[in-house]
């Protein structure tokens, strides 16, 4: 079947670049239809989206935004009006896919048009700024794919054809070969890290698929709590299984491998139950690269390889978390259960291992049990996160929830 591909773009600047892409793309077979996001400039030839018609979605006549006078309003508003005439593309059955090009305005305005496609539609993003410190984890749709628009800045030239042929080659073959979530089973989202750190999942994830449901496993190394929360937002979930906070820990500490402000809240908002708990939420963690900053560096500390390491928060530390966790869950919509185990958190932390630190687990255990009961309803459990006994509390409160109608089997 032919598929079709959506190319956004300023075709005002970057004409010779867009229809690059587009003999690309048609070559092997596939079709594109063509949005022009640009604001001052027309395009060489008519689009099939034009920049009045976008203009239009976003609430504006194009003159009204040239008018404002403001290069970063006037995007704001063709982001807008791109974004939804995207989805509405979408939802019409006129394209599969969607392919965009800039610097920094045009992929600031591309962000915004892949998060409003669903998951399984490729969505792939040509860009100068790629990979970039820029583009925080909350502007990137779970999905999106990125490829660096090296030596695209102005014009064509060998190398940066290299990169528009490869996104052209890239946006059709995932449009040939997407399959989207068939959503036949109820899914259940659940956060962990590797299962040498935290080994729930491995027995977990049998036990609730012969219970008829679908479990999907996010790493929350950043990126992967960014997807999960992206997924609950919107209300992919028929329940969550939060176990792995320490991309939380991560946000109040400032580090730089965060998911975004939004951690820990979207399930609750949209009415998700969801079972928590705080694994590896004694952990900051740091990029490889990094220096350990002073006030961690007489710490416990866990290299985990090249591109992570992690040091231990202190007991203080530890305790305001509790209150930062407890005022997120408290205002949650939907049913939520809080598991402590006592015993430790993730698997460095247990006697002899080189983040195990009693003195602040004591400390998190201490507070929790001061500021969550009343507010949130929470079982103690006197095992590590990684022994049976956790497994055996999860499904016990589970196996209750789906027959009292709190989680619901399609």
């Amino acid at each position: 079947m032919t598929k079709t591909i959506l190319s956004i773009g300023t075709y005002d600047t970057k004409n010779a670049e867009l229809e690059f892409i587009q003999a690309r793309i048609e070559e092997q077979g596939g079709k594109v239809l063509t949005m022009d996001v640009s604001v001052l400039g027309d395009p060489a030839q008519p689009t099939a989206i034009s920049k009045h018609e976008v203009a239009r979605a976003g609430g504006m006549t194009i003159d009204e935004v040239i008018a404002l006078g403001d290069e970063n309003q006037a995007f704001r508003v063709m982001s807008d009006g791109a974004a939804k005439l995207a989805a509405e593309t979408w939802r019409q059955g006129r394209v599969d896919g969607m392919i965009a090009l800039g610097g920094t305005m045009g992929t600031d305005l591309a962000l915004d048009c892949a998060q409003a496609l669903p998951l399984g539609v490729p969505k792939y993003i040509v860009s100068t700024v790629s990979f970039s410190p820029l583009i925080p984890p909350e502007r990137l749709a779970p999905d999106i794919q990125m490829i660096l628009w090296a030596g695209g800045l102005y014009g064509l030239n060998s190398i940066c054809k290299s990169s528009l042929a490869q996104a052209a080659g890239a946006v059709l073959g995932a449009a040939r070969a997407a399959q989207p979530p068939d959503n036949a089973k109820p899914l259940i989202g659940m956060t962990s890290l590797g299962s040498s750190c935290l080994k729930y999942m491995k027995s977990l994830k049998p036990e609730l698929e012969e219970r008829g449901f679908e479990v999907a496993v996010f790493h929350s190394t950043g990126m992967g709590g960014m997807a999960f929360e992206s997924l609950a937002k919107s209300g992919a979930f028929c329940c969550v299984m939060d176990f792995c906070l320490q991309e939380f820990g991560n946000l109040l500490a400032g580090s730089l491998v965060s998911s975004g402000s939004d951690r820990l809240t979207s399930a609750g908002k949209s009415g998700i139950p969801q079972i928590v708990a705080p694994g590896a939420l004694d952990l900051v963690d740091f990029a490889g690269w990094q220096e350990i900053p002073e006030q961690y560096a007489d710490r416990p500390f866990h290299e985990h390889n090249r591109l992570i390491k992690s040091s231990v928060f202190n007991s203080d530390e530890r305790r305001r978390w509790v209150h930062e966790l407890g005022d997120r869950l408290e205002g949650a919509e939907g049913e939520v259960h809080f598991l402590l185990p006592t015993g430790g958190i993730e698997e460095w932390d247990r006697p002899g291992q080189e983040a195990h630190d009693p003195e602040g687990l004591s400390a998190f255990v201490e507070e929790a049990r001061i500021v969550l009961p009343g507010r949130i309803p929470m079982t103690e459990i006197d095992a590590h996160i990684n022994d049976p006994e956790f497994d055996e509390a999860v499904l016990t409160i589970f196996d209750d929830w789906v027959d009292r109608g709190v989680v619901r089997p399609k």
